[in-house]
């Protein structure tokens, strides 16, 4: 079968924009071959692609404005990218944009444990932040499981979370300030290092933004001294419900562990097949762990136990030692990638109630009957930050599509519930169109005059966040 011959016009723009791109950048960060772009055609929602009319790779902050205000000049819209593991299409680009990827930016800029806070350069990867201040006995909470890949530009645009954003809260509640590139390549400082920065409260907006607002470089981050301790323990349920009231009961009782995490029978056989971590057999698992002093950790762990055992526990493995520790996270760390050596799967990231949980874990076992789909459960239980990981096979006609409807199903019931959308992983291109379901027309409105007074001409990740046929007016100018 021929390729289409592309016309004749498109590849004299292309051209031209490329060109003006090297005028002002290094030779090795514009990328224009196809066969050096595919990479950057899909972030981490695979299933979805599409090849970038370029790639810039920039090193600074000026190199990023600069390229900015190339493609601002040439109306040219922009997709930034972190480190592409964006489960909601977030960083996906649209065949006439341009990719700017911050991997390249990845430099401790400047640590100051008087004030408690490291700044970044964004590319940097969200583990290796704990990795620059570990020796001195410090850490930057917020751990996605991602987190030995992602990066810090995409925490932010996300507000991700992770397994420890019960005690410790998520992106928002760990960034200082911001270095911001506009559309226009104007370079804006937000927030600072140090509490209450004057002005407006606009680290508030761009946190959470998923790259319709600017491009963040850098990033000034809260980091805290370790604790004295910490300990897991592991408990096994024959339900998936019984191990949801288990949570609620723990909330309730004025408990604050600093995680509890919660995994399903499927995605408990596929880590055991994958990280061979030794859980034990049952229908549904907590991983609970606190932090404090050893009459502290035992105070809590005793609470724990007591509310765990009016609930009839298969199995309660307390850590004993760091390596036993070790091993009840690595299941729990090692999910999505076990869940991938056996399945295609699409991530929702729904928030519920945690008093929901029971009567949200059971409907989705009822949507996952009704619509044929297998449903693997691990998520952040402690904040009712759900993960469902509904199970198809991407070589059979119309499963994609029946995975995407079980999908809306499950993220409606989320907000039926009282919960969101998302918790963490964005909306993307996979939620844009049940934004109407939490949001009414003026609620969205109101959402995008706020982009409308970043980025006038709508040239930032287009064709995210906001439902097509509500912002295409916007985009057409």
């Amino acid at each position: 079968m021929e390729m289409p011959i592309p016309n004749a016009d498109i590849l004299a723009r292309k051209a031209a924009i490329v060109a003006r791109l090297r005028a002002v950048l290094p030779a090795d960060a514009v990328i224009d071959a196809p066969e050096e772009t595919r990479a950057y055609e899909c972030d981490a929602l695979s299933a979805y692609r599409c090849a970038p009319l370029a790639v810039v790779l920039p090193r600074s902050t000026a190199q990023v404005a600069a390229a900015l205000q190339v493609c601002h000049a040439e109306g040219v819209p922009v997709v930034p990218r972190g480190a592409g593991t964006s489960l909601a299409g977030g960083s996906m680009p649209s065949a006439d944009s341009v990719v700017l990827g911050l991997a390249r930016m990845n430099a401790v800029l400047e640590t100051d444990y008087s004030n408690r806070f490291i700044r970044v350069e964004a590319g940097r990867t969200n583990l290796s932040v704990t990795g620059a201040v570990e020796s001195d006995g410090w850490f930057y909470a917020p751990d996605p499981s991602s987190q030995l890949a992602c990066a810090i530009a995409g925490n932010i645009a996300m507000n991700s979370g992770g397994a420890h954003c019960l005690k410790y809260g998520v992106t928002t509640n760990n960034l200082l300030g911001v270095t911001l590139v506009t559309m226009a390549g104007e370079v804006v400082e937000i927030g600072g290092p140090y509490c209450d920065a004057g002005g407006l409260d606009l680290l508030g907006v761009i946190c959470g933004s998923e790259g319709q607002l600017g491009v963040v470089t850098e990033a000034t981050l809260r980091i805290l001294p370790k604790p004295e301790g910490a300990r897991p323990v592991l408990i096994g349920f024959d339900a998936n419900e019984v191990a949801g009231a288990c949570v609620a009961d723990i909330i309730r009782a004025g408990v604050l562990p600093v995680a509890i995490e919660f995994m399903d029978r499927p995605c408990i056989r596929a880590t055991e097949d994958f990280a061979h971590a030794g859980y034990p057999d049952c229908e549904a698992l907590l991983i609970i762990e606190v932090e404090g002093s050893a009459a502290e950790i035992d105070e809590q762990l005793g609470l724990i136990r007591q509310i765990a055992e009016r609930h009839a526990p298969v199995e309660f493995r307390e850590a004993q030692s760091e390596d036993e520790a070790r091993r009840i996270w690595l299941g729990r760390k090692s999910a999505f990638g076990a869940m991938g050596q056996i399945n295609d799967y699409m991530c929702l990231d729904g928030t519920i109630p945690v008093s929901a949980l029971p009567q949200v874990l059971r409907r989705i076992g009822e949507l996952s009957a009704e619509f044929g789909l297998d449903v693997a459960n691990v998520f952040h239980a402690g904040d009712g930050n759900m993960h469902p990981l509904i199970l198809y096979n991407a070589n059979t006609p119309g499963d994609l599509q029946r995975c995407e409807a079980l999908g809306a199903k499950i993220l409606t019931l989320c907000v039926e519930v009282g919960g969101c959308l998302t918790g963490e992983h964005g909306v993307g291109i996979e939620k844009r169109d049940l934004m109407a379901v939490q949001f009414d027309a003026p609620d969205l409105e109101a959402q995008m005059r706020v982009k409308d007074v970043f980025d006038p001409g709508w040239l930032l990740n287009p064709a995210k966040v906001f439902p097509l046929a509500v912002s295409a007016g916007r985009r057409a100018g």
